[in-house]
């Protein structure tokens, strides 16, 4: 018996947009029809000229609990997620106390997540020392592991050297799991000539940084052929290295996130540390290039890097970023903000489906179960209106601090139904289940 039937008129297939009827039993997605069929017993939905997309997969979130459950917590974080039709996270090592570094550290990660609105998998770290702790961790069930090639701004989270990345390449290249790599090569300043100046915080961390990090680790995945990821690429010069190597076949995939899609340094106010995080959003010419590899699909996919903070950490009122704590806060964000700026380039909305739920889905090991509307996949779903805009103000926002550069943003794309495993869970503001969400281990 199928349980529930939801047509419409614009489906986002992996293959393209259809009109059609999409059948779900048990959680997973029976088929995908022309209408309905004859004789059949369902419960039917009719969601017309709005869109039906996979649920949004989002691989680079910063929950910080447990330690720093004040900064963001599972509760306020998933909430979020399934207000912005976000269905499946996974959470960063590095922000929680203990950061996950050992089976001990992610045991208490697990324990502290026991309310989910969303499924949740997770990343373990890699920091110099604990070559010996990667293979436990991976028996636990993460997916992957994080490093920092520069200091992560958390002390007991280090960074690594090439040294300590070729202890442990090997390792994930035998399991087949991804690194995941934040790129930047460099010292951080100890002062900022002007520390409530955008610019100057700007040149505080040149592109060289990046593209410098992004050179040895294409260099070092060829060498092992272990899967290697770079998060949050914010700088275009590297670009034509990248595909370089994913012409050779190097198992290299690549992110950016929606802020440096979103917006550009020469519209940055002064004084703003809501719009600091690390790769720095960087100036408009860039920042068309990252689309432009985006659509060529030399960038994979697109990811926000959640990174949230408590206002006392933030800074708002001194506007000190050099002093700030880095980081964008816009889960709940993650499609209205790209899908708005995608359409600001007559970008047509059903790129969104590859960009946020396929291609993330492919990087953490879900590409037969979640990120696509086929038949066997998980049902998760998001219902969504591409035409309905609104502003983002204090009143929208569920992550636990209301700080974010999209504050007072007008934003096209309101998420109307979260569906997860089957179970309409949010429905217009109102969260119609609460805590369906799974942990998801490899």
């Amino acid at each position: 018996m199928v349980d529930i039937a939801i047509a419409g008129n614009h489906i986002c297939m992996a293959d393209g947009i259809r009109k059609g009827v999409v059948l779900i039993r048990n959680g997973v997605i029976a088929d995908i029809l022309d209408d309905y069929p004859e004789g059949t017993s369902y419960d039917a939905i009719y969601i017309g000229d709005k869109v039906l997309m996979p649920g949004i997969i989002d691989p680079h979130v910063h929950i910080n609990e447990p330690g720093r459950t004040h900064w963001e917590g599972f509760v306020t974080a998933t909430m979020a997620a399934v207000a912005g039709g976000v269905t499946t996270l996974v959470d960063m090592p590095l922000n929680s106390s203990p950061v996950t570094t050992t089976a001990e550290a992610f045991d208490q990660k697990l324990a502290a997540a026991v309310m989910l609105q969303a499924d949740c998998g997770f990343w373990g770290g890699l920091v110099p020392g604990n070559t010996s702790h990667i293979e436990p961790l991976i028996e636990k069930g993460v997916l992957g592991f994080k490093a920092f090639l520069t200091h992560s701004g958390i002390d007991e989270f280090p960074a690594v050297t090439e040294d300590d990345l070729r202890k442990a390449m090997p390792i994930l290249a035998q399991h087949g799991l991804p690194l995941l790599v934040h790129c930047e090569l460099g010292t951080l300043a100890t002062t900022i000539s002007n520390p409530r100046s955008y610019n100057s915080y700007l040149q505080s961390r040149p592109a060289a940084w990046e593209d410098e990090a992004v050179a040895l680790m294409i260099r070092l995945c060829e060498e092992y052929q272990c899967r290697v990821h770079i998060v949050h690429l914010s700088s275009a010069g590297t670009l034509s290295h990248i595909q370089q190597a994913k012409q050779k076949g190097l198992p290299l995939t690549v992110e950016t996130a929606q802020h440096y899609l979103y917006f550009n340094a020469e519209d940055i106010p002064d004084a703003q540390p809501a719009f600091k995080c690390a790769p720095p959003i960087r100036e408009k010419a860039n920042n068309e290039l990252l689309w432009q590899a985006l659509q060529e699909g030399i960038i994979d996919f697109v990811a926000t890097d959640h990174c949230p903070a408590p206002p006392d950490v933030k800074d708002p009122e001194c506007g000190d970023l050099q002093k700030a704590w880095g980081g964008v806060s816009s889960l709940q964000f993650s499609l209205p903000a790209l899908w708005t700026a995608a359409r600001q380039r007559k970008i047509h909305w059903s790129k969104l489906a590859k960009w946020l739920c396929e291609k993330p889905a492919a990087l953490c090991g879900w590409q037969n179960k979640k990120g696509k509307i086929a038949r066997g996949c998980q049902a998760d779903l998001v219902i969504w209106d591409p035409q309905r805009r609104f502003t983002v103000n204090a009143d929208v926002i569920v992550h636990k601090h209301r700080v974010t550069p999209y504050l007072n943003e007008e934003l096209y794309g309101v998420v109307e139904q979260t569906w997860l495993s089957g179970e309409q869970i949010y429905y217009h503001g109102d969260y119609l289940e609460l805590n369906k969400g799974k942990i998801i281990t490899r």
